[in-house]
C-alpha cells in the first residue's frame, strides 16, 4: 500500500494527514504553535515554529505508521495565505512572519491604490486589502529599512516548509494570487507593479503550479525520520483553494460554504475572467489554469460565540441551536448583521458594525439566537447574490462545511437561504485532504484533480429548500440588505 500526506498549515497549528490510494485518511496528526501581538493590531509567527511543529506531525505519524518509512510517496501542502516570510542572502528569516490577520497596513494600502489606480483590479483582480502580502514589504520596507537592505527573498508560508523539505525556493500561484505582485489573468509577476513600489525582481520567487514536483525530502531530513525511500514534494495551494478541493468544487454547478471563525462563500470559476470589481476575491485555483471566487464574512462563527459568550455563557452551543428550533423564520421580527469586526463582502468596511434590529419585549433568547444565524447566512447570501448577477451562476448544490453543518437547523436555514440544495460530507478533513489530493495527482495516482475527487471527495447528508421558506427569505434578505447603508454613517461616527 502507498500513502501521500497532506500537511494543512495553518495559523494556530499545523495537521498531517495520511491517505491511502482509495481516498481514505487513515491517520492525522497536529501541532499547535504560538502567535504573537507585540503591538495592537499586529500579528506575528516565528516561521522556525512551523518547520518545527511539521517535524513533529511527521514524526508522530512515521512513530504510528512505520510502514511510512517504505511506503510514503509523496507530500504537499495547504498554507494561510498572505504572510510575509522575508529572507536574507542565506535564506534564513530575518523576522517573525507578518500574518494574514495582520493590519498594520492601512496606509501602505491607500499608497498601492492610489498609485496602481484602476491598473490595481486590471491587473490584480483584488482590492489592496490589509491581509495582502504587498502592503506587508512595503510596512518594512518604510519601518525596518536596516532589515528590508539585507532582504534577498520572500516566501509564503508552506513555500517556506516545502523550502525547508527540499532546499529549493519558489512559490505556487494560487498563493501568489494574494500577494498583490501577480498579474491573476497572465499568472506571472507583474514587473510593472514590482517596480512602481521599488521591489527588486530578484525577490520574486519562481513561480510554479500546485501539482509540480518541487523536489524530494532532503536526505538529512529522511535519516532523521527514519525515511527510506525518496519522497517526492509537490507544491500544493493555498488554503481555502485546498478546501475547495477537498469538497470537490471542480464544477460552475457546486458552490462552497464554509463557516468557521470567518465564513467563506466560494465558487469554482473554470477559465474564464470574471469582473467582480474587488467585491469578491477572484484567485487563482489549484485546478491548472483555473480560477474562484470567493467572498468572505469576517465574523461568522466568531459572531455566534460572541452572542453565546455574552448572554449565554452558561448555555451549550448545542443548547442554544436546539431552542432556536422554537423560534419561525424571520426570528419572530428580529434581524441581526454579523458585522462585529467590520465586513469584507460585499461592503470592505472596517468601520461598520453589528446590529439587531426589530427588538420588542416579546422575543426571547430562542430568538436571538436563529437571528444570529439567519444573519451569518444572509451575509454569505451576499457573495451568491454577486456571482448570480455578475457572473450568472446558477448552483446546483452548495458544499457545507464547518461549525455551521454540524446543526441540522442551521443547513435547513443555509438551504432556504440560499435556496439551493446543501449537502454535507462523509469525513470533512478541509485543506489538509485537498494538499493529500494535490500529492495523490503529482505521484501519478490519477490523471487529473477531477478524477481524484471522485475517489477522494464523499458526500453525506442532503438539505433541499422548502419552496414557502426561501419565498419568505427572500423577502426577509431584502430588509437584510438596507440594514448596512442605512446604518453605515451612524457606525463610522460612533468610531
Amino acid at each position: 500500500m502507498s500513502y501521500v500526506i497532506g500537511i494543512d498549515l495553518g495559523t494556530g497549528s499545523v495537521k498531517g494527514l495520511v491517505v491511502n490510494q482509495a481516498g481514505k485518511v487513515v491517520l492525522e496528526a497536529a501541532e499547535n504553535y504560538p502567535l504573537y501581538h507585540p503591538e495592537k493590531g499586529y500579528s506575528e509567527q516565528d516561521p522556525a515554529d512551523w518547520l518545527n511543529g511539521t517535524k513533529q506531525v511527521l514524526k508522530r505519524l512515521i512513530k504510528k505508521m512505520p510502514e511510512l518509512k517504505e511506503q510514503l510517496e509523496g507530500i504537499s501542502f495547504s498554507g494561510q495565505m498572505h504572510s510575509l516570510v522575508l529572507l536574507d542572502h542565506n535564506d534564513q528569516p530575518l523576522r517573525n512572519a507578518i500574518l494574514w490577520n495582520d493590519v498594520r497596513t492601512t496606509k501602505q494600502c491607500e499608497e498601492i491604490t492610489e498609485i496602481l489606480g484602476e491598473q490595481l483590479l486590471v491587473k490584480t483582480k483584488n482590492l489592496a486589502l490589509e491581509g495582502f502580502t504587498l502592503p506587508k514589504l512595503l510596512w518594512v520596507k518604510e519601518h525596518e529599512p536596516d532589515l528590508w537592505t539585507q532582504a534577498a527573498h520572500f516566501l509564503l508560508p508552506k513555500d517556506y516548509v516545502a523550502f525547508w523539505l527540499t532546499g529549493n525556493k519558489q512559490m505556487e500561484l494560487s498563493d501568489a494570487a494574494g500577494t498583490l505582485l501577480l498579474n491573476v489573468m497572465d499568472q506571472k509577476w507583474d514587473l510593472e507593479i514590482a517596480d512602481a513600489f521599488g521591489i527588486t525582481h530578484e525577490l520574486l520567487p519562481t513561480l510554479v503550479s500546485s501539482i509540480d514536483k518541487v523536489g524530494t525530502i532532503n536526505k538529512s531530513l529522511c535519516e532523521e525520520l527514519g525515511i527510506k525511500n525518496s519522497v517526492e514534494v509537490f507544491a500544493g495551494g493555498a488554503d481555502n483553494a485546498c478546501a475547495a478541493l477537498g469538497a470537490g468544487i471542480i464544477n460552475q454547478e457546486r458552490g462552497l460554504c464554509s463557516i468557521g471563525t470567518s465564513g467563506v462563500f466560494l465558487a469554482y470559476e473554470g477559465i474564464e475572467e470574471q469582473q467582480y470589481q474587488g467585491k469578491l476575491h477572484f484567485f487563482n485555483h489549484v485546478i491548472p489554469k483555473a480560477y474562484y471566487s470567493m467572498g468572505v464574512t469576517l465574523a461568522a462563527g466568531q459572531s455566534l460565540t460572541w452572542f453565546k459568550e455574552t448572554f449565554a455563557k452558561e448555555r451549550s452551543f448545542d443548547d442554544l441551536l436546539h431552542g432556536a428550533r422554537k423560534s419561525p423564520i424571520g426570528a419572530n421580527g428580529l434581524l441581526f448583521t454579523p458585522y462585529i469586526m467590520g465586513e469584507r463582502t460585499p461592503h470592505v468596511d472596517s468601520q461598520i458594525r453589528g446590529s439587531f434590529i426589530g427588538i420588542d419585549a416579546s422575543q426571547e433568547i430562542t430568538d436571538f439566537t436563529r437571528a444570529v444565524l439567519e444573519g451569518i447566512t444572509f451575509s454569505l447570501r451576499d457573495a451568491q447574490v454577486l456571482m448570480e448577477t455578475v457572473a450568472g451562476k446558477r448552483f446546483k448544490e452548495i458544499v457545507s462545511v464547518g461549525g455551521g453543518a454540524k446543526s441540522d437547523l442551521w443547513m435547513q436555514i443555509q438551504a432556504d437561504i440560499f435556496n439551493t440544495k446543501i449537502v454535507t460530507l462523509k469525513t470533512e478533513q478541509g485543506p489538509g485532504l485537498g494538499a493529500a489530493m494535490l500529492a495523490a495527482v503529482g505521484c501519478g495516482w490519477f490523471k487529473t484533480v477531477e478524477e481524484c475527487a471522485a475517489t477522494f471527495v464523499d458526500y453525506d447528508r442532503e438539505y433541499f429548500p422548502d419552496e414557502k421558506a426561501a419565498m419568505q427569505y427572500e423577502k426577509i434578505y431584502h430588509l437584510y440588505a438596507q440594514v448596512y447603508p442605512q446604518t453605515r454613517e451612524l457606525c463610522h461616527q460612533l468610531k
